[in-house]
């Protein structure tokens, strides 16, 4: 009997995701958008679909119990010791590599900024106005696969430059390329000449929020291809993204932020909705707005 997706996901079970072949299991972590490397072994890639299952409450957490095994004999061992060897020598390689390009950028960008210093004092800022035309070529390059990067390198020229904030909008629209300039171009004249409103539509557009960046710390796994140095530096990465956009910066704000997930984990669908689109980041304002709404609709009994 071929395989139907739309019925496994309406009544997903364990045994109907052993009985799968490597092929379907693939459809399956795709449809859920788990990460995952093509070159993993089925049993893999179906340990990920199973944590996710019982990460979103889907399928019980009694579930994890079920052990995945791999047949093995001397051969396969032999084979594990040998590539776990070969990860030794090529992590060493790899952090010298790394190292590497991190003195290479950094002595890059000395070179820029330096090139930079040269050349800011010939323009200068006009005393009866700010002239837009001077100060354009100045700002990076605009790039689709790292806007976040483009915002904060923008506006660290900004206030190193003194550009008049209100001017800001001007600058950064002339750079705008594919869905950035689409978005600039649908916005009203008055937001449009608004900064904060431009940087957060453009992030809204690429998925740069909050939500987002959640959801790519939670749900990024270990490529079988990766070192585990390799695995913590990126998903390190997406957990600094996630405190960076909730504007997290103290030991409370952090206790704050877990709190509110793991709150938020624990409702239903529904109220875990108006919850999102309230945007309460303290626990007691999202354990009250949850009480409201269970009052409201009659979700279980409010005392």
């Amino acid at each position: 009997m071929p395989f139907n997706l739309d019925k496994f996901v309406a009544s997903p079970s364990v045994e109907e995701l052993d009985s799968l072949k490597k092929s379907e299991i693939v459809k399956v972590a795709k449809h859920y958008d788990i990460e995952f490397q093509p070159l993993m072994r089925k049993d893999e890639i179906k340990r990920y679909v199973l944590e996710y299952l019982v990460d979103e409450s889907i399928l019980p957490s009694t579930e994890l119990e079920t052990v995945i095994t791999v047949p093995t004999d001397n051969t396969f061992e032999l084979k594990r010791l040998e590539m776990e060897m070969n990860k030794e020598v090529r992590l060493t390689e790899m952090e010298r590599e790394m190292q590497k390009e991190k003195e290479e950028r950094e002595m890059q960008m000395q070179r820029e900024e330096k090139a930079r210093e040269h050349e800011y004092p010939k323009i200068g800022l006009d005393t009866g106005g700010f002239d837009v035309s001077k100060h354009v070529k100045f700002v990076p390059k605009f790039q689709e696969d790292n806007v976040e990067k483009f915002f904060n390198h923008f506006e660290k020229l900004g206030e190193q430059l003194k550009w008049p904030r209100d001017k800001w909008s001007i600058l950064i629209q002339s750079n705008f390329t594919g869905k950035a300039q689409e978005v600039y171009s649908a916005l009203s004249i008055e937001d449009s000449m608004d900064y904060d409103k431009v940087k957060k539509a453009i992030l809204q557009a690429y998925e740069l929020v909050p939500e987002a960046y959640r959801q790519k710390f939670r749900k990024y796994r270990k490529a079988y291809t990766q070192t585990y140095v390799e695995f913590a530096y990126q998903k390190e990465r997406h957990f600094d993204r996630w405190c960076a956009s909730k504007k997290v910066s103290t030991f409370d704000a952090l206790r704050q932020l877990m709190l509110v997930e793991e709150f938020k984990r624990c409702v239903n669908d529904d109220s875990k909705t108006h919850l999102e689109e309230n945007k309460a980041d303290k626990l007691k304002e999202v354990a009250n707005l949850a009480d409201q709404y269970a009052l409201t609709h009659k979700f279980g009994k409010v005392d």
